[in-house]
């Protein structure tokens, strides 16, 4: 019997699999709260970096909070989101 984990957590049973599994609290919680149909739909369809702007890099960056994104050319944008 799986344990009930509050409000916040909508699949008890994912999430305790997946703390098992060795992932951290938030992930864990982040993955148990998206509906699977959903997660599999949504997999493959961004598109690719190099085929966005760099005002669109740049928004993607922000989110994600980058430092020093706003004197980074679209390469360097490139490169840092990857490497975040």
């Amino acid at each position: 019997m799986t344990k009930d984990h509050g409000p916040s957590i909508k699949d008890d049973a994912r999430y305790e699999k997946l703390r098992e599994h060795g992932y951290g609290k938030e992930k864990s919680a982040r993955i148990a709260n998206t509906p699977r149909h959903t997660a599999a739909t949504r997999g493959g369809k961004a598109s690719d970096y190099e085929d966005q702007t760099r005002a669109q890099l740049y928004d993607k960056a922000k989110k994600v909070g980058i430092p020093g994104r706003s004197r980074m050319r679209k390469d360097e944008l490139i490169h840092a989101l990857r490497d975040h």
